[in-house]
């Protein structure tokens, strides 16, 4: 495939599509419930503000996490002034939609109404807040009991420059940076995603005005921005100048994502060019129609993105327990540093090692088998599993070749953290389970 098509496809199948068909009805719904307490009007959808990654049109198909301003009337601000306001407001607005969805999980936390559709997996975010002369909002915060300032009108319009000034592409990077985040597990929210791309595009205006044939350099470069970054606490986001922190380093994921595109630069034209850009920006990239293996076997493989919607926001790092008897047992991160394969006959026990998802998730698991022996077996395996050790997995080394596990943390629904870790097994690997 041309470099032109790779990107066209990607950013095809990017596009929040008919999706945005069942926010907008979600969004008026909510917004009708709040007018007819607040405004005592029937049927009115005005004063809200769609704000968040939706909001600024940098979101990507599956996006799940909604986030809107209701602009409540200036007339009762005095109302709420007190340091029992921002809870009593956030509770109103709480009661208002509990009486419009007495089915659906809604709650109050902290400096929004969270409102937990089961259908979709959407989840709306609903700020009540008073807008203020310079285009700015206040909102209640329940922690302090007082009311914090917010600037997402200026976090748009920075975007929609930006966007204006790059025929596009700011927007384009965005929804691309999304892809990898989601597809490598890095942890990192929509508004430093787009702060970021804003400051890679204020250093440079070589792809000002660059089509899809050049997508590739242009990503090249944005991965290499992203890896010599320092770190830091946080940014200061684009638009309002807000702090936006930095959950987990983003540096080594942009490192690796930087050297793929050196490979799929390199292979342009081949196969093997779409399959590192796919490893980039995981499945959403199409792939040229390959051969069919000339071996009979059930293709067992299962995908995530084909079971939730994903969304990482949060950190998780798996590692293995390299045992067998008479052996000390090592870890597999480890061995994999000092290209050690791994042998028959070995225990595998996979652990999640750190993750800071808060509060309560599920954990699955995949393991995959991939090469010769693996089709010849008919033990591809691959399907998107429970743990079956206190969250962790235990295997053990089975078919020759390269080899994967993936874990997975999901909550509400929406997968929020994942990792991976190769499994290499070496020629004299024989035994399975």
């Amino acid at each position: 495939m041309k470099t032109s098509e790779v990107f066209d496809g990607l950013l095809a199948n990017l596009k929040v599509g008919d999706t945005a068909t069942t926010v907008s009805s979600r969004r008026d719904e909510i917004t009708k419930s709040l007018n007819k307490d607040f405004r005592s009007k029937d049927g009115d959808t005005a004063h809200k503000l769609m704000v968040g990654s939706y909001g600024r049109h940098t979101a990507i198909k599956g996006v799940s996490d909604l986030d809107m301003i209701y602009i409540l009337p200036p007339s009762i601000r005095d109302d709420y002034a007190s340091e029992s306001g921002p809870r009593r407001v956030l509770e109103r607005v709480r009661n208002d939609l509990k009486a419009r969805y007495s089915n659906t999980d809604i709650r109050v936390d902290q400096c929004v109404v969270r409102v937990q559709f089961q259908s979709n997996a959407f989840k709306f975010e609903v700020q009540p807040a008073f807008a203020n002369a310079d285009g700015s909002f206040d909102y209640p915060d329940t922690a302090t009991g007082s009311w914090k300032v917010t600037k997402p009108r200026a976090e748009i319009e920075a975007t929609r420059a930006c966007n204006g000034r790059t025929s596009t592409n700011m927007r384009h990077l965005a929804r691309m940076a999304r892809a990898w985040k989601n597809a490598n597990g890095v942890g990192m929210g929509g508004l430093l995603i787009d702060t970021l791309v804003h400051r890679f595009f204020a250093q440079t205006n070589e792809y000002d005005s660059t089509g899809t044939g050049s997508f590739d350099l242009m990503v090249r470069d944005f991965f290499r921005f992203l890896m010599e970054e320092p770190d830091k606490d946080f940014y200061l986001a684009l638009g309002s100048n807000q702090r936006v922190k930095v959950k987990a380093r983003f540096q080594p994921k942009a490192k690796k994502a930087y050297n793929r595109c050196l490979q799929a630069i390199t292979d342009e034209g081949k196969a093997s060019a779409n399959r590192k850009w796919r490893e980039i920006f995981g499945r959403s990239l199409p792939l040229e129609a390959v051969v069919e293996s000339a071996r009979s076997f059930d293709n067992t493989e299962e995908f995530v993105e084909q079971k939730y919607p994903i969304d990482i926001r949060y950190t998780l790092t798996i590692d293995c327990t390299v045992t067998q008897n008479g052996w000390r047992p090592t870890s597999l991160r480890e061995m994999l540093r000092a290209s050690t394969l791994l042998l028959p006959n070995k225990g595998l026990d996979f652990t999640i090692t750190a993750c800071d998802v808060p509060d309560v998730y599920d954990v699955r698991w995949k393991v995959l088998n991939q090469g010769d022996e693996a089709e010849r077996r008919n033990m591809i395996r691959g399907q998107i599993v429970e743990p079956n050790r206190a969250n962790g997995r235990h295997e053990s080394t089975s078919f020759r070749g390269k080899h994967l596990v993936e874990c997975y943390a999901i909550q509400d629904g929406i997968v929020v953290a994942r990792d991976r870790i190769d499994v290499p097994i070496s020629a004299t690997a024989r035994n399975a389970t």
